[in-house]
């Protein structure tokens, strides 16, 4: 899949749920608030519940890119914790290292901080790691590889290039960005999570 084909398909996705999920996507999605389609300009519909439940799982999986299988297996073990089962899905969710590099302001997206995470560029407490879901705990540093940080779009992240469309920095991270450097101090609590879903809805689906 080209990177147009992949943009435009982020923008369409975009429209149908309701909100932005890429800086390119907010242009677009300003000019056409309504869901793609020849009948997204008619006054939608009243939803049913389950439709309702449906567009928030699919928020919710589309913000951190994951697939079906992911977003389940999540919940299955949210419902195990204590706390509020929703709070909890996102509260761990944005343990996922992929999730920090975007929130650090490593990459601009995140797909872009997937790809930085899948191709070796990150180090966790010094060491690579690969693996996007990988969970970070509290107390851990992650960083671009030294090797990594001469390169362009680390240099462009290290100028403070991605902060104009990324949400403010959370308070449970603490960034060196000229360092491309950033320590989770705490776990995250949903009130401080950048994202736009009503977890209650996505508990409400999986529980049906």
């Amino acid at each position: 899949m080209t990177s147009v084909t992949r943009s435009r398909r982020q923008v369409r996705l975009s429209r149908k749920l309701g909100l932005a999920l890429t800086p390119k996507a907010v242009k677009h999605f300003e000019k056409r608030p309504y869901p793609p389609g020849e009948h997204g300009r008619a006054r939608r519909r009243t939803e049913s519940d389950y439709a309702v439940r449906l567009r928030e799982k699919q928020r919710l999986r589309a913000q951190y890119m994951l697939r079906e299988k992911q977003l389940l297996k999540v919940y299955e073990n949210a419902r195990k914790q204590a706390g509020l089962t929703g709070e909890v899905m996102v509260e761990d969710l944005e343990t996922r290292l992929d999730s920090l590099v975007l929130r650090a302001g490593f990459g601009r997206t995140i797909l872009q901080a997937r790809q930085h995470v899948t191709h070796r560029h990150i180090l966790v407490d010094g060491k690579i790691v690969d693996r996007p879901s990988f969970r970070v705990k509290p107390g851990q540093t992650i960083q671009v590889k030294p090797k990594s940080q001469a390169t362009v779009p680390f240099q462009v992240a290290a100028a403070g290039a991605h902060r104009d469309v990324l949400p403010t920095l959370p308070g449970y991270l603490d960034v060196a960005l000229e360092k491309l450097s950033a320590t989770l101090t705490r776990q995250p609590k949903r009130s401080e999570v950048p994202v736009t879903c009503d977890v209650q809805m996505v508990v409400e689906y999986y529980a049906r």
